[in-house]
């Protein structure tokens, strides 16, 4: 396996890149985060270049490392009829008007 570090991509901000890092290390895909103390020089120096950004260490993984990161960036929403009568829609699992959890 060849050991060759590669940028997957640069995050908002840093809780954002430290949740990508370690659902990719979860599955198995060695990550780290980088530029992570960088955002106090915002200013300084461009914006843009400040953001922390997440690296991949096997460029093997390159792959499946983009397919995790875009299936975590684009989770399905639900949408769902409430038993009150409400359409609920998002992330909720539970509804804004009765307090019922979304039926299973």
């Amino acid at each position: 396996m060849l050991y060759v570090m590669l940028r997957l991509t640069q995050a908002p901000n840093l809780a954002i890149a430290t949740l990508w890092a370690d659902a990719l290390a979860t599955e198995g895909i060695a990550t780290s985060v980088q530029r992570q103390y960088l955002g106090s020089v915002a200013g300084e120096l461009p914006p843009d270049q400040c953001l922390p950004e997440v690296w991949i260490q096997c460029a093997e993984q390159e792959t499946l490392a983009r397919k995790l990161l875009y299936d975590l960036q684009h989770v399905p929403q639900h949408r769902w009829h409430c038993t009150c009568g409400e359409l609920v829609e998002g992330g909720f699992e539970q509804c804004w008007n009765c307090a019922a959890l979304m039926p299973l």
